[in-house]
């Protein structure tokens, strides 16, 4: 823990400790499909990251947060991976012009099993625009899909080829599972601190949350965290502290507080 804490410590040396604020955190809209113009909305403002729920109904990748909230029509393909393939097409291989990667979180509401079996065949159709995984090797393209929520995975790890990678959580920090199948690590802020954001970060606060941006990254992984309130206090926190991905549902106040996201 000792080596743990002065690696941390490195992290905030420089430009009065706060020298990972030059690397600004990729913009991740949450809950994506709730705003007006889903996907839309977001990349208007340069989001380089959405999130899209997904329930498996009698064959559809329906999206919404609650199952009673599905509509027929609302699903996967047409909120998401058909307008992603037009501004791909239309931007020269990109999604946002002048800028490479973008991310696809895809929470599966759903039994793991079958929606992940669901998944994988729908993004089989979109193979132009999506980074594939091919026995270890990463081919970066356009759009990289990372799934979250519920995760089988048993069969991402099996799968020789595949075209979607996975959230870690906790548990996952340490792993020695590669960056590749597990570039991310996301956690509820709730059971990551007891502290809520009330008055000033308690210094032990302050220095577990650089413990884990440390031990993140050498993993070679980004670090989220949901449930943290969509305020520039909270968000200017997380940016100083190296924190690469800031979730919000206030997509234009991320913007004005990241510039350009």
């Amino acid at each position: 823990m000792a080596v743990r804490l002065l690696l941390a410590l490195v992290l905030f040396a420089g430009a009065g400790g706060r020298a990972s604020e030059s690397r600004a955190p990729l913009a991740h809209a949450h809950n994506d499909y709730e705003h007006p113009r889903p996907l839309l909305d977001a990349l208007d403002r340069g989001f380089g990251s959405v999130e899209a729920d997904v329930w498996l109904v009698d064959g559809a990748l329906l999206v919404a947060h609650d199952r009673r909230d599905v509509r027929p029509g609302r699903d996967l393909r047409s909120l998401y991976l058909e307008p992603l393939r037009e501004r791909v097409r239309a931007g020269g291989g990109a999604v946002l012009p002048g800028r490479a990667g973008f991310v696809l979180l895809v929470d599966v509401k759903s039994a793991a099993t079958p929606t992940y079996a669901a998944i994988a065949a729908a993004l089989e159709d979109y193979a132009e625009m999506l980074t594939e995984f091919d026995g270890g090797r990463e081919i970066r393209r356009a759009v990289t899909v990372i799934l979250s929520g519920n995760r089988d995975e048993a069969a991402l790890r099996a799968a020789a080829r595949r075209r979607v990678a996975m959230d870690g959580r906790r548990a996952h920090l340490d792993s020695d599972s590669p960056a590749t199948l597990i570039p991310w690590i996301s956690e509820n802020w709730r059971t990551f601190s007891t502290w809520h954001w009330t008055g000033p970060m308690p210094e032990e606060v302050r220095r577990n949350l650089a413990d884990w941006v440390m031990r993140a990254h050498a993993k070679g992984r980004r670090l989220r965290f949901w449930n943290v309130p969509d305020t520039p206090a909270a968000w200017r926190e997380l940016r100083a502290a190296g924190v690469d991905v800031i979730g919000t549902d206030d997509l234009a106040g991320l913007q004005g507080f990241l510039g350009r996201p």
